[in-house]
């Protein structure tokens, strides 16, 4: 809990993530889009209505320069107990998911994905930088810079005006 540590990356895009496969992913191939980047769970109570709303937001905004980032995690009662590519299964299929789905990893912890160590270190949560519960929303600028924060129980469909704000809509 309490303060983040500081990390040297100032943006997101100077991160390199792995796929649901294991393969490399340099996060600045998404310079110039908008980022919903999001830790997900296949068995969590969130999961029907972040999935169906993230798909939704995703088909209405792609073409305008939205991507939204959805990152496997197993750390809260092991709600995503499989393996990064049945993660991306399940999204796809069940969710018709088309955005990227990419290896699980942890989002709190000695072992912190440093994608998310930036992410928590740009912005906190109401009690300390940890992540709470899945599906915990951040959204990224053009640039790679944190603009906010969204706790598991913010409903992807409430972040659609600063969504289109960020990609300049309002």
């Amino acid at each position: 809990m309490g303060a983040s540590p500081s990390v040297p990356e100032k943006s997101i895009h100077e991160f390199t993530v792995k796929d649901s496969k294991g393969g490399d992913v340099d996060l600045s191939t998404y310079k110039g889009k908008v980022l919903l980047v999001v830790n997900v769970a296949s068995k969590c109570g969130f999961t029907n209505s972040n999935y169906t709303q993230l798909t939704e937001l995703y088909s209405q905004y792609k073409d305008k320069g939205l991507e939204i980032l959805a990152f496997p995690c197993n750390q809260f009662l092991y709600q995503e107990p499989g393996s990064s590519q049945d993660a991306e299964q399940f999204a796809c299929t069940r969710f018709k998911a088309e955005y990227p789905i990419f290896q699980k990893v942890k989002v709190n912890g000695a072992d912190t994905a440093p994608v998310y160590k930036f992410l928590k270190s740009s912005k906190g949560g109401l009690f300390g930088s940890s992540i709470k519960w899945n599906f915990t929303k951040f959204l990224v600028d053009k640039d790679g810079i944190v603009i906010k924060r969204y706790g598991s129980t913010t409903p992807p469909s409430a972040i659609e005006g600063d969504i289109k704000k960020a990609l300049g809509e309002s």
